[in-house]
């Protein structure tokens, strides 16, 4: 174990669970992440291994099947996925996010049909709210919900779905106007769906197309979609929660988790690029000595150890804060925003130690330099953390005069 990026006071099982994740990163991840990336090849086979210990239903209470442990737990086992390939953390994040929807939002029917399964992980989740003209404005969603006797009929186009080829269970943000009166607010008029299909591309239930998969720069291996709904028809007691209205608030405190997730990933990528940074240092030779003894070198590493070190601090606090039942929107904003950014400084500083030979293939710093700027625009851009920090600076010091 290394010394940076250490949390102090957990408990004995918490302990447990980490070395147990942390060795098999060590053993079934690193070994054979950079040759799946490149062949942008599901990893079947790690994800079946994340099943086996329990990680798909790892924050779903233990009545359903799950482990109930807290987002700190959670936060810190993807921590360490993402410092073996970040990809998969991300299969896991979006069947979590839409775990804890249900946990917290779901009706008790809702959360016995789907939670047990999701546990288990037979039932996979994904979550979808981004749509191709949509960007960071989330109110401004087109897709919509038409009641229909006792169904919906849903209309529209998603956009940026995670495990849309290989999810079965899709929490979809609609609009629908049943019971909003004409004026009433955007962000009141919307609602989350639940989507059962089948896994894969093509129509995948009647009414319901999951194209293929998009073609990305990084973050390869996982299946990122688009996801079109033409006459989708779903029960009524596949309103989330039941009533329809609250998707906007659901979907934001799905996210608000999300983004303790995201600066989790950051985290865990900017420690891989620092291992991988310092052993390279230590190894190549200029001038008579191994770079790492020249003064411009240690000047970067020193400033790439600050970074995971101060990252890591502000995503445990974040996640703390959520697991003692405060509000955290701002530390989890700052969280995110500093993490993803000290993620992408860590990963060029490590590819400029590594030379030209970062830039070849044949280096597991390639992957990590195409990895780290989706972290930058993942679950809010930059820009939308700050928006949310300095909004929440002026609620907290609100000026008296």
């Amino acid at each position: 174990m290394s010394r940076l990026a250490q949390t102090a006071d957990l408990t004995d099982i918490q302990r447990e669970i980490l070395s147990t994740v942390r060795d098999f990163v060590d053993r079934e991840i690193l070994p054979v992440a950079t040759e799946l990336e490149h062949r942008d090849e599901y990893p079947t086979r790690i994800v079946e291994g994340l099943k086996e210990l329990g990680l798909f239903g790892l924050m779903i209470p233990e009545e359903y099947g799950g482990l109930g442990e807290s987002l700190l737990t959670y936060a810190l086992c993807v921590e360490e996925i993402a410092r073996g390939w970040m990809s998969v953390s991300g299969i896991i994040n979006t069947h979590f996010i839409v775990a804890y929807l249900l946990k917290q939002h779901g009706t008790q029917e809702q959360r016995d049909t789907f939670l047990p399964r999701m546990a288990a992980g037979e039932v996979r989740g994904a979550f979808s709210m981004s749509e191709p003209a949509l960007g960071s404005d989330v109110s401004a969603i087109t897709s919509k919900g038409v009641k229909d006797g006792d169904e919906y009929v849903l209309d529209g186009q998603k956009m940026w779905l995670t495990n849309g080829g290989t999810s079965t269970l899709v929490a979809v943000l609609c609009r629908s106007d049943e019971g909003h009166p004409q004026g009433t607010a955007r962000h009141r008029s919307m609602t989350t769906f639940l989507v059962e299909k089948e896994p894969g591309f093509g129509e995948v239930r009647p009414g319901l197309t999951i194209p293929g998969k998009i073609d990305k720069m990084g973050y390869k291996g996982v299946d990122t979609t688009e996801l079109i709904m033409d006459g989708l028809r779903i029960p009524a007691n596949r309103v989330l929660g039941g009533t329809t209205g609250r998707g906007f608030y659901q979907m934001m405190d799905g996210v608000e988790v999300g983004r303790v997730n995201v600066a989790a990933r950051g985290c865990g990528v900017a420690q891989r690029a620092f291992e991988l940074g310092v052993s390279y240092a230590q190894q190549r030779e200029t001038f008579g000595k191994p770079i790492a003894q020249h003064q411009a070198i240690q000047f970067k590493l020193a400033e790439m150890a600050t970074k995971v070190e101060a990252a890591h601090a502000m995503m445990v606090n974040a996640a703390r804060k959520k697991d003692s039942g405060e509000r955290n929107d701002l530390e989890a904003g700052m969280a995110k925003y500093l993490a993803s950014e000290y993620c992408k400084e860590v990963v060029e500083d490590a590819f400029r130690i590594h030379g030209g030979y970062g830039f070849s293939k044949e280096y597991e710093i390639e992957r990590l330099y195409r990895e780290a700027p989706m972290l930058l625009i993942g679950e809010g851009t930059a820009e939308i953390q700050k928006m949310i920090i300095g909004r929440r600076l002026l609620e907290e010091y609100r000026f008296q005069g």
